[in-house]
């Protein structure tokens, strides 16, 4: 059975940094990628980062530039390092990890922006 447990969310001003973490747990048979979305109150969930693999990652316009998505596959963890946080990045953030046999998701992790 996979679990991802997130962490590192919380209350920040404008222009300060946070870093998620997310945990998986489980058999692990095989990992294509590793991602993070987000859901603010009232809009759809959305891509913030995803990493594969491979390495390769993408990043949503949004926060290009701002947000770094890394991973250590020794620790089945990954990391969402956000600087320059703005207002408009509140929401609850959401790990999640595409594998062989299905997608997953974390519980979510609640980031606030506000001065």
């Amino acid at each position: 059975q996979v679990q991802l447990v997130e962490s590192g969310g919380g209350l920040v001003q404008p222009g300060g940094s946070l870093r998620l973490s997310c945990v998986r747990s489980g058999t692990i048979f095989s990992i294509y990628a590793m991602g993070w979305y987000r859901q603010a109150p009232g809009k759809q969930r959305e891509l913030v980062a995803v990493i594969t693999n491979y390495e390769n990652t993408q990043y949503a316009d949004s926060v290009k530039g701002r947000f770094t998505i890394s991973r250590d596959n020794a620790k089945n963890t990954v990391y969402l390092q956000m600087n320059s946080l703005k207002n408009e990045d509140t929401a609850v953030y959401y790990c999640n990890t595409r594998e062989l046999y299905g997608s997953y998701w974390g519980q979510g992790t609640q980031v606030t922006v506000s001065a």
